[in-house]
Formats: structure tokens, sequence, C-alpha cells
């Protein structure tokens, strides 16, 4: 089969650092379906793995989470799914990824692609998706009280794939009052379209600006990207018995200015589930359902920002460059293999 593959971590710009290769079609086993893939989408993750993670010598890393396709063999213990069911996930960390013609995937992490979307727009979601339902209810659970507070939730990075989802999520499932973060007029129009109630500039410090909204300190800060620099700014502007999550890799996070406050501190990766198998691995299946369901509704929509063409490793490497200068707007998305 064909896939997009690296063997040694490499700057995006050398054409070596992502390439088109061949490899054995998998097999089924257990609880795995095997998916042809019909778009994929492009993270973070997929960047950062990319820079430093080495295969074993001679083997291929083939990069990709975030996919949606079609069942087209299943293992025999698979009891949810069958041949030709259409659908939509984000993988795991420790398993070979989905930049590649066919993939497995254990089918409890699987949910049915939203009826009214194509093959790109359904393949935008997955990861962001179960990353802000679990940061938002999971993790930080938006639907609780503060002390004092009135409901609000401060997002940082508001035009990214993350923060985009939950924008939405948190207007669609809740009443909370929603404060994003963009310093870009095209990145503050997209998230005001998606739902969020006020727009604050990351370029600029956030304590000051978050206090002259009539909104009061938020009981909740989710952020998405470059916590190292806005740290200080979450302390002061937090009610004090708030909540704090992140998504990013801060190179370190002194967590002593948080007691003051008696301030919470959530960390969330999507992966944690798969990756030690724990006993709620199912909760992802499910979840993406719902994010079905609402999208299917009409409540959600898709985050797709842009379609690069056909998953090649040319147009591969054009997304990462775009990932990596950190200019994304919404989802980055490659569909089909070449004829």
């Amino acid at each position: 089969m064909r896939a997009i593959g690296y063997q040694t971590p490499l700057p995006i710009e050398n054409p070596a650092s992502l390439q088109d290769i061949n490899l054995p079609k998998p097999v089924p086993a257990g609880r795995n379906l095997l998916v042809e893939i019909k778009a994929v989408s492009v993270n973070p993750a997929d960047t950062k793995v990319r820079r430093s993670a080495t295969p074993e010598e001679g083997q291929w890393r083939v990069l990709g989470w975030d996919a949606a396709g079609i069942v087209v063999a299943t293992g025999p213990d698979v009891t949810d799914f069958s041949i030709g069911d259409e659908v939509f996930y984000a993988g795991a960390l420790d398993r070979p990824g989905t930049n590649a013609e066919f993939h497995l995937v254990d089918e409890r992490i699987v949910g049915r692609k939203p009826r009214s979307l194509n093959w790109a727009e359904a393949a935008a979601l997955p990861l962001t998706a179960i990353t802000a339902w679990e940061m938002l209810f999971d993790r930080l659970d938006i639907r609780r009280s503060v002390p004092g507070v009135k409901p609000s939730l401060l997002i940082i990075g508001g035009g990214g794939g993350v923060s985009s989802m939950a924008i939405q999520l948190a207007r669609v499932l809740t009443d909370i009052t929603i404060i994003a973060t963009a310093s870009r007029p095209e990145t503050q129009e997209w998230v005001k379209s998606l739902g969020a109630h006020f727009v604050v500039d990351h370029s600029k410090p956030l304590a000051a600006q978050v206090a002259a909204l009539p909104t009061g300190s938020p009981g909740f800060v989710f952020s998405t990207t470059q916590t190292d620099q806005h740290v200080a700014d979450i302390v002061d502007l937090l009610a004090p018995q708030g909540h704090f999550g992140l998504i990013d890799d801060p190179a370190t996070l002194d967590a002593v200015p948080f007691k003051k406050k008696s301030l919470s501190l959530h960390w969330e990766l999507m992966f944690t589930r798969s990756l030690f198998g724990t006993a709620d691995i199912g909760k992802q299946g499910k979840l993406l359902n719902d994010v079905a369901r609402l999208v299917d509704e009409g409540r959600l929509r898709t985050t797709l920002g842009k379609n690069f063409g056909k998953i090649t490793a040319a147009n591969l490497r054009e997304a990462h460059a775009v990932i990596e200068s950190g200019q994304a707007k919404g989802k980055i998305v490659l569909e089909g293999f070449p004829a």
C-alpha cells in the first residue's frame, strides 16, 4: 500500500523529512478495524513527533492520526462495526499513523462519520473534538460552578483547531460565557463566527484586557498554545478557586503561584486512554458519535480551514510547514491518494 513516512527526524524543508513509500497492507486482529483512508488532517502532534521521534533502524515511521474512511475488514472480536461502515477517528499515539491507504484502529475509539459531511470535512474533526471535549467536560468540568463567579471560560489561542471545537462545544452544550483570544483580524472574525462572546488579543497582556470585560474574573481558563508566555497573566486573571487546563508543552511550568488562589491544574492528552488501555477507552468512540449527531443536527460545524489536495509527501510537507509557522486557521486536510 502507498504511505508517507520518514526514517530520520529532519527539518520540514528537507525532502527526506517525509517521503512517499510502499508498505505491506495490514491485517486486522482482535477488535481492530481495517480502514481504507479517504482523508486525513494534520495536527501539531504530527510535527512534534516528526521532529523528535527516531524510528528503529531501517524502519519507517508513518504519522497521522485524524482520518475519515471506510471499514474494509474487521478483526474477529469486533462487535460494533461492519464492512462498508463510514467512520472517523483520531487513532493512537503508539501505532502506525493514518498517512497510508489502509490503517488499523481499535473500534472502541472510532465514531460513525457524520452523514452531512464529506470526507475532508469529517477528517478535520476527531482529534480536536476529542481533545476539546475531554478538557471541557472530563478535566475542567466547566458545568460546575466556581463560588461567587459568573460562569465564564477563557480560551487561549482561539483560532487553532482544538480551540475552534472548544468554542463550539462550550456554546452548544452549556450557557457559559466564552472569551477567546486572537491577534489577527481574520482569526478574530473566525472565533466570533464559532460562538465566542468576547475576543481579546493574546499578543498583548491578557489580564488587563479580561478585567475590562463585563464578565468578571473567569472561573475557567483553557490554554492551547504558548502557555509559558501567558501563565503569569492566567494566575492573575483567574478567579479564586478557579480551574486551569492546558494541552501544549511548556519547557517548565511552575505551579507554586497557583497555591494562593487554590487554583486547580489540569493537563489533557487525548491519547492517554488508548496509550494505557484505560477502563473507559470506549468513551472516545461514544464521544465521536455525539459529535457526529451534533454536526448532523446543524449544531456543530466542521473546522476545516484548507484542503491541501492529495495525500502525498509533498503536500504533507507543505501542511507541516504551515502548522510549524503557527499561522494555521482551522484544520489542514488532505484528501485521497493520487490515481
